[in-house]
């Protein structure tokens, strides 16, 4: 049955129908942003921004959770992760992305215990098999990654694991659409929201952003048809001067959401400001421990200082992820930055736009 469905979503027929509707609706130029790398990977990757009239230009937002990890949190893992009697653990794209001196691939090449895991359950795991060592979880990610977070701290605590705690850096989608369209350079028309957010969240969050600044947006999934079936139904708003959310993944999403899962990262977890690399602090964007499970925050535990850290200046991933500006506007892209020697975390994580054009050979705009 799965097969059957993503043969469908990738039917070429069905790909050059959806691209021709497309083409018949357009009257005057349009930009419209896909929240999600995984959205921007699959566009290069298919070409379907070579299917798109002229008139529709696709941006390249914030949705890559390991290039919004800030640069602060990059530099506390570090901190951390080169302490004695420390075993750090993280998701494997977090390992190559640069802090102010080092990555954390290069802090286990000099001698830290710095793990890769698939889940921050495996991690609970590791504190039980080395009760003489603190462990502690790089929690990074959107909506997506935080209900198996919230389980591990839950699962920790039921067990008496005393020796886990993570390094919060969770972020969520909402409040930074509502920086972009509130920002005076905005450029954005419309948004193309990640499914697999929505499978968690919903989209009833999205609703009143829709309203407030008159944006279209639709939910898409990630084969082609999904994301042009998206574009479509934003088109036809904008052409029409309506804007609403409407659901293009309906065999993963509604609206409410997985009311479980958003009850478990209530119970857990309450929005925080939060830095978002190249962007800055977006208000209540981030995801902190409620004061009942402070005792897991490794910022307390380790008694972590603020930091003050600068971008390299040659990285314009700030203006890349605020949708101002394309990978292939950089100075250094393909050049000074590559994958090999990235100078910013779009160039390093597999959802990263620079790492997309990269891949794709998107070397000329």
């Amino acid at each position: 049955m799965t097969a059957g469905i993503f043969d469908k979503q990738r039917d070429p027929r069905r790909v050059r129908e959806l691209a021709a509707a497309i083409k018949s609706v357009v009257t005057r130029p349009w930009k419209i942003m896909e929240i999600c790398g995984g959205q921007t990977h699959a566009i290069l990757h298919y070409g379907l921004d070579q299917l798109l009239p002229p008139e529709v230009e696709l941006i390249h937002g914030p949705g890559c959770p390991v290039c919004v990890t800030s640069l602060e949190a990059i530099d506390s893992a570090l901190q951390i992760a080169g302490q004695p009697g420390v075993i750090f653990t993280s998701f494997g794209d977090m390992l190559r992305v640069p802090g102010s001196r080092q990555d954390l691939f290069s802090a286990r090449a000099a001698g830290a215990d710095v793990r890769v895991v698939t889940s921050p359950l495996d991690a609970v795991s590791i504190a039980q098999q080395n009760p003489d060592k603190q462990v502690v979880f790089f929690a990074i990610g959107f909506e997506t990654t935080v209900p198996v977070i919230a389980a591990s701290i839950l699962h920790a605590q039921r067990n008496q694991v005393s020796n886990f705690s993570i390094l919060p850096a969770n972020v969520l989608v909402p409040p930074a659409m509502h920086a972009i369209l509130s920002s005076p350079d905005n450029q954005v028309n419309a948004f193309l929201a990640a499914g697999h957010v929505c499978a968690i969240m919903g989209y009833w969050e999205y609703e009143p952003i829709a309203q407030a600044y008159n944006c279209p947006i639709a939910v898409t999934g990630f084969e082609p048809a999904d994301l042009l079936e998206g574009i479509l139904l934003v088109l036809r708003q904008l052409e029409s001067g309506t804007a609403s959310v409407v659901n293009a993944y309906g065999r993963a999403v509604i609206r409410e959401g997985n009311q479980s899962a958003q009850q478990m990262i209530s119970q857990v977890f309450q929005a925080v400001d939060r830095n978002w690399r190249g962007i800055g602090t977006i208000p209540l964007s981030g995801l902190g421990l409620r004061p009942e499970y402070s005792n897991f925050n490794s910022f307390e535990r380790f008694k972590l200082e603020p930091l003050a850290v600068a971008e390299s200046p040659l990285c314009i991933a700030g203006q890349v992820l605020r949708g101002n500006a394309k990978p292939t506007d950089c100075p250094a892209f393909a050049r000074e930055c590559t994958p090999q020697t990235p100078l910013g975390a779009p160039m390093v994580s597999a959802e990263g736009a620079c790492a997309a054009y990269h891949r794709y050979h998107k070397a000329v705009a």
